[in-house]
């Protein structure tokens, strides 16, 4: 039987807005990076000894980039894909004999001057098993916005790339993303089992879009769910508490296994049973959706390109303006097309 333990580890965030210029920010980069290690440390305390998969929140190293333009990110906050954070990363990882997911910013030789949202998975050697650049955003560059360019270098695989690891599927979907069950779908059709969720968003009472989003995906994919939140964001504008809580394990009958409160914590923690989702992967039954999906009946309406357009950024400057302005003339093409209908 192919069981074992994951993580959502809670831990708060502190960035890197106000430092001053690059080598603060890099210092508490690298303070963050130093916190992160005995807190991995002591997982097994806690969760006992058979954890292998530790899921990690969004922004954790950084912050994201409030009012901060994106060229002045890349310099403070980017890492280089083969710099010293992901190393340090890797032996954490193989330290503690984990896959270790997570999200970080991250330059590209190819596209200089600006970052990608990039998440990984290191495995337990250390070796980076996968990298998924983020392809929905509102206010950052991604791989959509320098479209032809970007698959001339990297090919269609590394779009919705998919781990075949030791302890099942693995793919990771950024932040927000989960509200897209397009996108996450793609992941399903590659194979994935565990969705690997980092994520940064606000604690409120009752199912939140992001948890209702969390319990669908994992439905209607047939997948099980690790969702790790941040435990607060120090000195930003609003208050540190607001994104805090909520990490948690859903399997793949959309159930919640398990849920953390506030405060940085590793009580989020399940057993990931993959013989049992093959298993219902396998059975011919009306709740297996994946067996079930006729995709021709869709694929003329996904095939438009009347929505957000790609290789919007290949001669633009990006900033928080042109994003704007981009989605404002979609919104006036979809009324146009009649997908939307104007305010009343």
């Amino acid at each position: 039987m192919l069981q074992y333990r994951a993580v959502a580890l809670q831990l708060k965030c502190y960035p890197i807005n106000r430092a001053v210029g690059v080598t603060e920010s890099r210092q508490i980069i690298n303070a963050n990076l130093a916190r992160l290690d005995p807190a991995l440390d002591g997982l097994r305390i806690m969760t006992g000894e058979d954890v292998k998969l530790v899921v990690l929140p969004e922004y954790l190293f950084t912050g994201f980039p409030l009012g901060i333009s994106v060229s002045e990110w890349a310099k403070r906050a980017a890492f280089d894909p083969q710099g010293a954070e992901y190393q340090a990363l890797a032996q954490m990882a193989a330290k503690n004999g984990i896959y270790l997911c997570g999200n970080a910013y991250e330059t590209d030789p190819h596209f200089p001057g600006i970052f990608f949202q990039a998440c990984f998975v290191f495995d337990p050697t250390g070796k980076r098993v996968l990298t998924y650049r983020r392809l929905t955003s509102m206010f950052s560059p991604t791989p959509h916005d320098y479209w032809d360019r970007y698959l001339a270098i990297y090919g269609r695989d590394s779009i919705f790339p998919v781990a075949r690891t030791s302890i099942g599927n693995l793919a990771v979907i950024a932040s927000e993303e989960i509200l897209y069950p397009e996108l996450v779908r793609c992941f399903a059709l590659r194979g994935a089992e565990v969705l690997c969720h980092p994520s940064s968003e606000p604690l409120m009472m009752g199912l939140t879009p992001k948890d209702i989003a969390k319990r669908a995906r994992a439905i209607e994919n047939m997948a099980y769910v690790v969702s790790a939140n941040t435990a607060g964001i120090d000195k930003i504008p609003y208050l540190e508490a607001t994104c805090d809580g909520l990490s948690k394990i859903i399997d793949f009958h959309g159930r919640v296994l398990v849920e953390a409160g506030p405060g940085e914590s590793a009580v989020a923690y399940a057993d990931i049973n993959i013989s049992a989702l093959r298993r219902e992967r396998n059975k011919a039954q009306q709740n297996n959706f994946l067996s079930r999906m006729r995709m021709e009946l869709y694929a003329d309406t996904y095939a438009r390109k009347d929505f957000y357009p790609a290789n919007n950024l290949a001669d633009v400057e990006p900033s928080r303006e042109h994003f704007k302005a981009q989605q404002a003339a979609v919104i006036v093409r979809l009324r146009d097309l009649g997908v939307i209908e104007p305010e009343s």
